[in-house]
């Protein structure tokens, strides 16, 4: 059954930078993209703090470089890593901004798609609150489908095929947004 998609108070800025409607959490783990104008990809995560167990803030504080070592074994792994993304869609369906869309985020790491390399100079990238092993939620899907299409009608070189998972961007080295991310289901969703 297709879900109908409901009328959002998602808008993208005018300048491109800004998904009015999201809450907004600046991360200092970004930086000037190369060619602010060469944004042609978009890539779709799976993030969970700690593994497969969600909600508790931890994604917010690893973003902003908050995340206490002490907060869970696993932190004392991660706590260093400078890393963002653009958005965050959690479990509950709700958006985070990290980063102007008009800046790199550091969301991909060594990646490539295509033959070019350094994904993050061209790419938008959105968390989804989720692992490889669990179902996301309906309210994910429905959020990201309307956002790609406001990021898509903005960002005209970004089509379906140039929407892809972490995994396809980076293979053997991320699994996600993995196995669990339907992505039929999720292009069914578009308006493209």
């Amino acid at each position: 059954m297709l879900l109908k998609l409901k009328k959002t108070n998602y808008h993208i800025d005018d300048a491109g930078a800004w998904l009015l409607g999201a809450r907004i959490v600046k991360s200092p783990n970004c930086d000037a993209r190369p060619d602010p104008t060469d944004i042609d990809l978009l890539v779709i995560h799976g993030i969970s703090l700690p593994p497969q167990a969600f909600g508790g803030g931890f994604i917010d504080k690893l973003f902003t470089n908050a995340l206490s070592p002490d907060a869970h074994p696993y932190f004392a792994k991660v706590h260093k890593l400078r890393v963002s993304a653009h958005l965050l869609i959690d479990r509950t369906g709700e958006v985070t901004q990290f980063v102007p869309f008009t800046k790199r985020a550091w969301h991909a790491g060594a990646s490539s798609f295509n033959g070019r390399q350094q994904c993050n100079d061209f790419a938008i990238g959105i968390e989804l609150e989720g692992c490889d092993e669990k179902a996301y939620c309906e309210i994910q899907y429905t959020n990201l489908a309307v956002i790609t299409n406001l990021i898509c009608q903005r960002w005209k070189k970004i089509t379906k095929d140039r929407i892809v998972g972490h995994s396809d961007i980076a293979p053997g080295r991320k699994t996600d947004p993995g196995a669990s991310f339907d992505k039929d289901y999720y292009f069914s969703l578009l308006t493209l």
